[in-house]
């Protein structure tokens, strides 16, 4: 009887130490950054208003993003030309179970458009920054990006240079996601 009672007991606690490892091994880390992204892309839209242009890119994944001042000859640009772009994005996912208040309320201002700091071009603009609670919806080894879609159903496609922490994703996984997006501070033209 003792000797089964010392059995189930080790049983116990293999179980729980594997679990317990099992648990720290699948723990993602919130990650950050903040980058200077490039792109080229055709226009898809340009609300001359707002000085939003819709861009669909060189792998199909549309971008949004608005024309800062410092952007030089901007009536020119029209529908369906190719262009090169440049603005600062700020990403910080993290990787935990969503609070009550933001399952309650998955969509949230955070901060509202201000001068940029002194780590980005002179006469960026950071636009609004929001916190939501998303869904990874694909994960796409081969070119290293997940598509992730928001609590108002849209979607929007990330790169992940992080070849480890790719593999540890899985689509339906929920991701707390803040992020904010600079005025774009450069856009050319692409020539023939």
């Amino acid at each position: 009887m003792k000797l089964l009672k010392n059995q189930v007991i080790l049983l116990l606690t293999v179980l729980l130490t594997l679990n317990f490892t099992y648990a720290q091994e699948n723990e993602i880390p919130t990650k950050e950054k903040i980058a200077f992204v490039e792109l080229m892309g055709t226009i898809k839209e340009i609300n001359k208003e707002t000085r939003e242009i819709t861009v669909i890119g060189e792998k199909g994944e549309l971008h949004t993003f608005t024309a800062g001042e410092d952007v030089k000859r901007f009536d020119e640009i029209e529908v369906g030309e190719v262009i090169t772009f440049g603005f600062y994005k700020f990403l910080k996912a993290e990787f935990r179970k969503p609070t009550d208040e933001e399952i309650a309320e998955p969509l949230v201002a955070i901060a509202d458009a201000k001068v940029a700091g002194m780590e980005m071009e002179p006469g960026a603009v950071v636009g609004a920054m929001v916190k939501a609670v998303v869904t990874i919806e694909v994960i796409n080894l081969t070119y290293m990006y997940v598509t992730i879609k928001g609590p108002q159903g849209n979607y929007t496609t990330i790169d992940v240079e992080d070849a480890e922490l790719i593999k540890k994703l899985h689509v339906g996984q929920v991701v707390i996601m803040t992020y904010g997006e600079a005025i774009a501070v450069s856009l050319t033209k692409v020539e023939d």
